[in-house]
Order: C-alpha cells, then sequence, then structure tokens
C-alpha cells in the first residue's frame, strides 16, 4: 500500500538527493520506463506535451546526469527544494496519483539565491522491486518563462 507518509518520505529523499549534488542518485528513484517532464501552466492547460526537459526512460536521466558531469558548461549553482504536502489521487492497482507544490531556489556560486522554480509535481508511483518508485513525474511550473539555464533537474 502506498500511503501518505511513505509519499512524504519519498519526497525528501528526492529533493535532498538533488539539493545535496548526488545526483547520480536521481535516476534511481524512477521505473526503467519512467517519464520525467518539466513544462509550464499554459502547455499543461492545452494539453501540449512540449516540456523544457522530456525523457521517456531511466536510461534518458542517467544520460541527463552524465552530461551534466561531463559535457555541459553551465556556471556552478545547486538547488534548495521546498515541498508541500502531496494530495493523493485515487489509489490504482500497484500505484497512486498523487500532486505535490514545490517551490526551488537556486543557489549560485557567488552566494546570490533567488526563487528559481514553483509549481506542482503530477506523479504516478508505483512499488516495484519492494520500493516506491517514480512511474511519471511531471513537473509543471507557475511560470510560462523558463530560465535557459535550468541546468539541474527540478
Amino acid at each position: 500500500m502506498i500511503d501518505l507518509t511513505s509519499v512524504l518520505a519519498f519526497n525528501a529523499a528526492y529533493a535532498d538527493a538533488i539539493d545535496s549534488d548526488h545526483l547520480e542518485e536521481w535516476p534511481d528513484f524512477f521505473t526503467p520506463d519512467a517519464h520525467y517532464r518539466v513544462t509550464h501552466i499554459e502547455n499543461e492547460q492545452q494539453g501540449l506535451p512540449a516540456g523544457v526537459i522530456w525523457a521517456d526512460s531511466r536510461d534518458m536521466l542517467i544520460d541527463r546526469v552524465a552530461a551534466l558531469r561531463e559535457a555541459n558548461v553551465y556556471e556552478r549553482q545547486r538547488y534548495r527544494h521546498l515541498l508541500g504536502v502531496p494530495v493523493l489521487g485515487e489509489s490504482q492497482p500497484g500505484g497512486l496519483s498523487a500532486r505535490t507544490p514545490f517551490m526551488v531556489a537556486r543557489i549560485m556560486a557567488t552566494g546570490e539565491t533567488v526563487l528559481f522554480a514553483s509549481g506542482v509535481y503530477r506523479d504516478r508511483f508505483v512499488r516495484a522491486q519492494g520500493r516506491l518508485l517514480l512511474a511519471e513525474r511531471v513537473a509543471v511550473c507557475d511560470s510560462t518563462v523558463t530560465d535557459t539555464l535550468m541546468a539541474l533537474p527540478l
């Protein structure tokens, strides 16, 4: 059974992996065939699948982390996630949907801190191999303006 406590613990561990720069752990929060997308509210309201980030497998997430570590050039930065309490949707066989509000601060190497993104995670959780995993996470950002420097995952 997937309950509120397990979703809260999952989200805390997920955010901690990103905020602590343990990006190599981030893909492990997803099923092998997971879908991950970062988009904005207008795209979602219009049913447009386009996103700032789009991946349809854990392997694509692993590749993204490898690119961040080895190929991409971007100004050093880190995130700090502030997560709200998830609203759980209907339980389905082997899974559960949830919506969790988020705010992400971006901290630059200079110390400058800005509110980088706010929005809601639209999730589909499943139990696999005795663990709670994301089959889908769509980060729907409130702003329709996306900083071109979205290096790290939300």
